[in-house]
């Protein structure tokens, strides 16, 4: 991708699953990477994977629901990489399968301080550098649970949507700060996440039969499904574009 070589980027919940996918593809893009996840171990393991692959990558331990940490975070990474953040990937999330109406607030409040106070949390914290720079990319990785809903994941989605309208909202205050801001829809994807979301064992394996019925490509997503398109919305080929949300579901949803 033109114009990747020499930059920098951050990417949330990197240590594992789609994170890591995207950190390693953007260090293979000449890109130093802030491998940013709450699990030291993991962003170890993605970083190794990156240096072993020719790159350059920074673990950094951070709680993306605590401001002054992540404040904190992207400080040393800035200082480490010794230049400003390019390019932010908002890519950190949780949830639990649970009806809404047997939901209650803890529950709430964790998944809204992971999926949406922490994307605010990073691009606060990132964003006032880039458009003090006059430059940057902010890639949001949200879910087509927040563009079309989602059965047992009702907070989930609130906050996703709640992610991809911010993501249009922000897009017009910085763009003549020439900083862009896209966000990434992924469909159902075999991550650890969606194991420990959809259990496993024979109930397990009915959800995951359920949701291959459902794509018309006929599987689900695996991570390496979507490094290459935030590779290119990070890239100066995705220049002229703002404000967009794209969908990577193999045709779960499809809009236009």
């Amino acid at each position: 991708m033109r114009g990747l070589q020499g930059k920098t980027a951050i990417v949330t919940g990197a240590g594992s699953g789609i994170g890591r996918a995207i950190a390693t593809r953007l260090g293979a893009e000449g890109i130093t990477v802030g491998v940013f996840d709450i699990n030291a171990d993991g962003a170890g393991q993605t970083v190794a994977a990156i240096v072993a692959a020719g790159g350059k990558a920074v673990a950094v331990t951070c709680d993306i629901t605590d401001y002054s940490a992540v404040t904190a975070a992207v400080a040393s990474f800035e200082q480490q990489s010794g230049q400003g953040t390019d390019i932010l990937v908002n890519n950190a999330g949780w949830d639990a399968p649970i009806p809404f109406l047997k939901t209650d607030e803890a529950f709430w409040k964790k998944v809204t301080s992971i999926n949406w106070f922490g994307p605010l949390h990073m691009t606060h914290a990132v964003g006032q550098g880039m458009a003090q720079r006059k430059s940057g990319r902010i890639i949001n990785i949200a879910s087509d649970a927040g563009r079309v809903g989602s059965s047992g994941e009702v907070v989930y989605s609130g906050c996703k949507g709640a992610t991809i309208a911010f993501a249009k909202a922000l897009a017009r205050e910085v763009a003549r700060s020439n900083v862009t801001v896209n966000t990434v829809c992924p469909g159902p994807t075999d991550t650890p996440a969606m194991t420990a979301f959809v259990g496993t064992g024979e109930q397990g394996a009915k959800i995951r039969d359920a949701m291959v019925r459902g794509v018309p490509l006929g599987r689900i997503g695996v991570p390496d499904d979507y490094p290459g398109l935030v590779a290119f919305l990070a890239s100066d080929d995705a220049a002229f574009m703002t404000g967009q949300t794209i969908s990577v579901s193999g045709g779960l949803s499809m809009h236009g």
